[in-house]
């Protein structure tokens, strides 16, 4: 029976040089507690994994967000190069430097009613 106290009380006391030789894991706490400790640090790893996703996810988002700033300007861009080459007097300018014959009409159109 004084074995058993010694070994009890062998396995009770924690040292330095028990946590750094591994004794530590054969400890009766962390043997009672192994499940415990498998689940938290199961759900550290599914913590850390989620952060890192969500910061993935974040950076897509920035990278999209600006991506669609630059298409917004372009699209700007060609609207207002296209408003200003559908003038009237850039098109009489452009067909006048072409030299065709065509002439802005001098009178207005009208509506034949039958």
């Amino acid at each position: 029976m004084e074995e058993r106290d010694k070994n009890q009380e062998k396995d009770t006391t924690i040292t330095l040089k028990s946590i750094l030789g591994g004794d530590i894991l054969a400890h009766a706490f962390f043997r009672r507690q192994a499940n415990l400790i498998i689940l938290i640090v199961f759900l550290c790893f599914l913590y850390v994994s989620n952060r890192y996703a969500s910061q993935q996810e974040l950076i897509d988002i920035d990278r999209l967000k600006k991506e669609l700033t630059d298409i917004k300007y372009d699209a700007l861009t060609i609207s207002s190069e296209l408003t200003e080459k559908s003038r009237q007097s850039r098109i009489e300018k452009y067909i006048s430097d072409k030299g065709t014959p065509l002439k802005t009409a001098a009178t207005p159109p009208f509506l034949i009613k039958e």
